[in-house]
């Protein structure tokens, strides 16, 4: 058996592990990252790279009255369920976050428009809490380009990545009527297929592929080692304390002794079939759930922390932020599956069940979207609903994975994906749907359109519906009428984008037992410890500004730990001396 010595074991390349490392590397710690992967980046690469921070610096809101407002709209969404202590140093730190990452790293953000998920809710803010990690180039990598974690295939264009600013992608939607759109697409392609010729990849990288490129490139430049394909096999306590872990590497076990302890930043457990049948609602029900977040991310930092004591949050309003997602058939046999983060929003798009109804405004947040699919289908095992539009949607907007015009669409239609219908009722009987039910559906919706309203559901009402929508249909960005035939539908299924249950811990992080202990040398950060938001999800950027916040701090508490340590030691290795000197006249 390998031995290795180290002062910290991160365990996990995502936001939340690296944030952690990078902070006590530049405090002096000898920090090593492993990652079960064999790429690093973990579900931070595949996401919109969005963190919500109130009071940072583009924030019209800043200081006391941020933290103020941030949290009475904190607790208008979530409420009893709020770790109010954790929440307080979250609001307090997070500014503080940013500054330190930006001052001291090559980490670097960039604002947006989003608005909070429910702006209406008393403290919401229609923009300025959500930032976005500026686009990087991965060449400045190195070798270490080919070992960053890709983004999802399904979300790119011939690999090409998009911004999730949305800023990024309205010159791709108005290509085709706008000179400086099209001479903006243009510019990107050329650039995109000379990079693919040279690269083999896209090298530039944008939304949290940036992110988790620009904290990979933080922490090599601060000295620390990140392994991949090394998956922490159990972890080393002594004295009652947690003071290292064995890791596989190359076919053998590591044994590293962690002098500072453990920080556990494994993704939660969206692809542990078991805690996630006993955590979601649907899968109890034998509904599918597919989560597009690295297949890895398989609970193993919790399980591990369960082993030496570690208590585990259950019983939240929601166990994982949810998201409606569509399976995508790939040519050789496989398949991706696409999230639905922006077609939804768009005019002349709707969502229905199997019995042909509306049950949500299809323009709220992914996360109210997905649980209002998992209540819709209480009463089945079959969660799954159908996004229809028109022809004239379609071409303009694409649905899912179909890209809009000139785009052709014949390879969805011919592998399934894409379900064409020349009446609604003809769409029905392809899909399963009941046909005079979705007659009536659209009729009714066809209605309010023709006047700009959605009368149902308020589809539109809020700033944050309209944000993702189109400006240029009025009155009402989000509603237009489904009338040109062909009809077109893709069928959406209930995932997440990473859980929200997970460890029980101090604000800094350590993590505690059932009845509160703290477990000496163990921390937890990003997802592998409960959200603060408490089962809640109430803006863009509510785990990557946490699990950065978090992180951050949990760095920042060890480092404080370890200096305080040394000097302890190193006045009783000084009074160890002078007891033992003999005076010079004896």
């Amino acid at each position: 058996m390998e031995h290795m010595e180290c002062d910290v074991l991160v365990a996990g390349s995502g936001a939340g592990g690296l944030s952690a490392a990078i902070v006590m590397a530049k405090a002096g710690l000898d920090v090593l990252v492993v990652e079960k992967a064999d790429l690093f980046g973990g579900t931070t690469a595949l996401s919109g790279g969005v963190l919500w921070i109130p009071g940072n610096r583009w924030d019209p809101q800043k200081g006391e009255e941020a933290r103020v407002m941030a949290r009475r709209y904190l607790n208008a969404e979530a409420g009893e369920t709020l770790d109010s202590e954790s929440v307080e140093q979250f609001l307090k730190n997070a500014p503080h976050m940013v500054e330190w990452f930006e001052r001291e790293t090559c980490v670097r953000f960039v604002p947006t428009q989003y608005p909070d998920y429910h702006p209406d809710q008393p403290g919401g803010a229609v923009v300025g809490r959500s930032i976005l990690a500026q686009p990087f180039d991965i060449r400045a990598l190195g070798d270490d380009m080919a070992r960053l974690r890709p983004p999802l295939k399904t979300i790119t264009f011939m690999g090409m990545m998009f911004n999730s600013s949305n800023a990024d992608l309205k010159h791709f939607f108005n290509a085709t009527r706008s000179l400086r759109s099209f001479t903006y697409v243009v510019r990107r392609l050329v650039a995109h297929l000379w990079d693919l010729l040279r690269y083999r990849r896209a090298v530039q990288s944008t939304s949290g592929n940036a992110l988790a490129a620009r904290l990979a490139r933080a922490a090599l430049d601060a000295g620390v080692p990140i392994w991949t394909s090394a998956p922490i096999k159990h972890l080393r306590v002594q004295a009652g304390s947690v003071g290292g872990a064995g890791i596989e590497r190359e076919g053998t076990v590591v044994r590293v002794n962690a002098r500072r302890g453990v920080v556990l930043a494994c993704g939660g457990f969206p692809h542990d079939p078991a805690r996630m049948k006993q955590a979601y609602p649907h899968m109890r029900r034998g509904a599918q759930h597919m989560s597009p977040t690295p297949e890895e991310n398989t609970g193993d930092g919790i399980r591990l922390a369960e082993q030496v004591g570690g208590a585990c949050q259950t019983g939240l309003p929601h166990a994982a932020a949810w998201m409606p997602v569509s399976r995508v058939p790939f040519s050789n046999g496989s398949y991706g599956l696409f999230p639905h983060l922006l077609d939804r929003y768009k005019p002349g798009v709707i969502g229905v069940n199997r019995a042909g109804r509306r049950f949500c405004n299809e323009s709220d947040s992914y996360h109210d979207v997905g649980a209002a699919m998992i209540r819709d289908g209480s009463s089945s095992p079959d969660t799954s609903i159908w996004l229809l539009c028109d022809r004239r949607a379609l071409r303009k907007y694409g649905l899912g994975v179909v890209k809009p015009a000139p785009v052709p669409i014949g390879t969805y239609l011919r592998n399934g994906y894409l379900i064409e219908g020349s009446t609604l009722v003809q769409l029905a009987q392809k899909t399963g749907i009941d046909p005079d039910a979705l007659q009536r559906t659209v009729a009714e919706f066809n209605a309010d359109a023709a006047q700009g309203q959605d009368s149902r559901f308020g589809r539109g009402h809020s700033a944050f519906n309209r944000y993702l929508a189109d400006p240029e249909n009025r009155p009402n960005p989000c509603v237009a009428p489904i009338l040109q035939a062909p009809f077109y539908a893709v069928q959406l299924h209930v995932g997440d984008l990473g859980t929200f249950e997970g460890l029980e811990t101090t604000p800094w992080g350590a993590v505690r037992t059932d009845d509160g202990a703290v477990i000496p040398g163990l921390y937890a950060v990003g997802n592998d410890r409960v959200s603060v938001m408490g089962g809640h999800y109430p803006a863009a950027g509510i785990t990557l500004g946490p699990a950065m916040t978090f992180g951050w701090m949990t760095g920042q508490h060890i480092a404080q730990v370890a200096r305080a340590q040394t000097r302890s030691e190193s006045l009783a290795s000084a009074s160890t001396m002078y007891r033992g000197a003999v005076p010079a006249h004896e």
